[in-house]
């Protein structure tokens, strides 16, 4: 096989280019065995395949840089720049990263687990190079959906405008996660229709320097006539008015077409982007034909593409979700959705299916996704934004600025709170409650089980303010639903289990394993309070002042990071109420970035478990009876 003699770019560069077709078939055959045992980003690997290939074989990695964007499509990458055998260890604790991962290899210059960012970065490394003197290339790949992102298109004007020596392949495969939206897709799809236009162009150039005594002293005069061309070849000519030099669109799949566009590009001086079309799942029928599906997938049958899922058990928090915005919007025509190209993740697609007038995919524009609902509040509508906590964090001027200063009543569905698992460290749902609750006007909570969701959800879309509802993407607990909506106190907790030697404070999925770890401390007499928060903000003070009256020592646990969060805010509470001797222990996410694993290896690996809160507790305990 090919594919095992070829664990660096230097040696890829050794086999002819008629041998490379086969490599691409080895690799891709080697990607759909290796992810039916560990799962992982299928569709969009398989897609690039041959570009992969094509980059580095004419091209010099890691002197020439190459930016992934998003890092999900980089595995291609992983695989020729030596790490084919780590694939086995794919997105597990302590093992091969699913994105670029600066510390795993050389070759990785950039990491990027959210969209829009490589342009940014390789317009920085360009300029870098130029005042070093150096001149290596700059290759940023970027997925057509990740060029719908705000700031890749601002850093596509700033390019633009510099004429830096860069390298844009555009890898349009007409799809992020979910089908892309907007005009600049719309864009794009007209431009894979006119396939002659470079064709075209070269052929009519070469025609009028043929023409008897015009020659080379006319070509400058007959650039506007080729400039005309474009109007009439191409519907939208948007990169070359930005000042980019287009090639394409290439056919993604095909090596001769995209190693002569390769060439052409790196031969050329000042931005260049290559259009290269290529298609989602390519080469696994599956995947062809359902790329939403298996754009990330979990283990599964080669043979069928049938996924191995476990039988039964609760439904995910997002289904919950999804299923109560539908019935909540049954009764409430003013309830919208929003979502920033995450209608799969989010689990809108009944919402959609339901009410497409009132169902709205923004795109990968954050941004703009919170200020889009913010204008929609500001009208009377209630919109309800459906964002994962990691993409919320790329819209957070908008909601100072724009929703909470104001004080419209948009609501937050803030999912993938807490640990994400296999998608690692850019991806933790750990910071919302940091960089929310020191805004004004916001109400921050989340549930302690699906059907305290239900209700979450419906006491939000009838909050006058803004309000933020986080949540798992883990199963629930598996309690009955109830089947009628209520509505929870604005900043109230509830006290599930009874105890005066401790009280345990958990916020939302913390309750669950809070209680598990009050069973193990009942078994050595230790008898803790445990209290279901509820609220991040407010507090219910109430019941701080009561734990604070009768000296019992608190803990409060979160499945976010400690700086800032829930336990910050009690802590800063009783300093506030000058409760000098009040004991409170804050457990949650320390000061560092936890990387990929499963979610039960996260927690443990920070003290978010029961046998952990339980030791905790036991040590302060035993302490307490040292020093009486």
């Amino acid at each position: 096989m090919l594919l095992e003699q070829i664990n660096s770019p230097d040696q890829l560069k050794r086999l002819s280019v008629e041998e490379l077709p086969k490599l691409a078939e080895e690799i891709r055959q080697f990607l759909i065995e290796s992810l039916s045992k560990t799962g992982g980003h299928l569709a969009s690997n398989l897609g690039v395949v041959e570009l992969t290939i094509a980059l580095h074989y004419l091209f010099d990695s890691p002197r020439d840089k190459m930016l992934w964007d998003v890092g999900h499509q980089a595995y291609v990458h992983k695989i020729l720049t030596n790490r084919r055998e780590m694939f086995p260890t794919l997105r597990q604790y302590k093992g091969l990263c699913g994105f670029p991962k600066m510390r795993e290899s050389e070759h990785d210059v950039w990491e990027t687990g959210h969209s829009s960012t490589s342009l940014s970065g390789a317009m920085g490394m360009a300029t870098a190079r130029d005042l070093k003197g150096e001149d290596n290339k700059v290759i940023a790949i970027i997925g057509d959906g990740a060029l719908t992102g705000g700031m890749a298109l601002e850093a596509l004007n700033h390019i633009g405008e510099t004429k830096k020596d860069l390298i844009v392949i555009l890898n349009d495969n007409e799809m992020s996660i979910s089908p892309n939206v907007g005009a600049l897709h719309n864009h794009l799809a007209r431009l894979r229709t006119n396939k002659s236009y470079n064709k075209i162009k070269e052929e009519v150039e070469q025609l009028l320097m043929k023409i008897p005594t015009v020659g080379a002293p006319f070509a400058k005069t007959v650039e506007r006539i080729k400039d005309s061309l474009k109007y009439l070849v191409v519907s939208g000519v948007l990169f070359e008015t930005l000042g980019f030099t287009y090639i394409g669109p290439v056919d993604g799949h095909k090596l001769d077409e995209l190693m002569e566009s390769l060439r052409l590009a790196g031969k050329t001086k000042g931005p260049v982007l290559v259009h290269v079309v290529t298609k989602k799942g390519y080469g696994y029928k599956p995947a062809e034909n359902d790329s939403v599906v298996y754009h990330g997938v979990g283990t599964y049958k080669i043979e069928s593409g049938a996924f191995q899922k476990k039988a039964g058990g609760a439904p995910a928090y997002p289904a919950v979700f999804g299923d109560t915005l539908v019935r909540l919007a049954a009764n409430d025509e003013r309830i919208v959705a929003v979502t920033p190209a995450m209608l799969t993740g989010s689990k809108l697609e009944k919402f959609q299916a339901a009410y497409p007038d009132r169902c709205f995919d923004v795109g990968i524009a954050e941004q703009h996704a919170v200020t889009f609902a913010a204008g929609l509040a500001t009208q009377g509508i209630k919109p309800v934004l459906a964002i994962y906590s990691t993409f919320l964090q790329r819209g957070y001027d908008q909601v100072v600025h724009d929703v909470c200063r104001q004080n419209l009543p948009v609501v937050f569905a803030i999912d993938r709170a807490g640990f994400v698992g296999e998608d690692g460290e850019t991806h933790q749902g750990i910071y919302d409650i940091s960089f929310l609750r020191n805004q004004p006007n916001l109400v921050i909570m989340m549930p302690k089980d699906e059907n305290e969701l239900q209700h979450m959800l419906y006491t939000a879309v009838n909050h006058d303010g803004p309000i933020a509802v986080r949540y798992s993407k883990e199963a629930g607990v598996g309690v009955p639903m109830d089947e009628e909506f209520r509505a929870i106190p604005i900043g109230k907790s509830e006290c599930v289990r009874e105890g005066n030697d401790v009280a345990i404070l958990a916020f939302g999925n913390m309750v669950p394993i809070a209680l598990a770890a009050s069973e193990r401390l009942a078994a050595d007499g230790i008898e803790a309070r445990v209290i279901n928060a509820r609220f991040a903000k407010p507090l219910d003070t109430e019941c701080l002042d009561e734990l604070a009256r009768e000296q019992i020592p608190v803990f409060t646990v979160e499945e976010a990071c400690i700086a800032g969060g829930f336990g910050s805010a009690v802590l800063e509470y009783y300093a506030a109420q000058e409760q000098v001797g009040m004991v409170v222990k804050v457990l949650g996410v320390p000061d560092y970035y936890v990387e990929h694993g499963s979610i039960a290896e996260q927690r443990a690996e920070v003290g978010l478990t029961p046998d952990a809160i339980a030791e905790e507790v036991r040590r302060h305990v035993a302490q307490k009876i040292q020093k009486a």
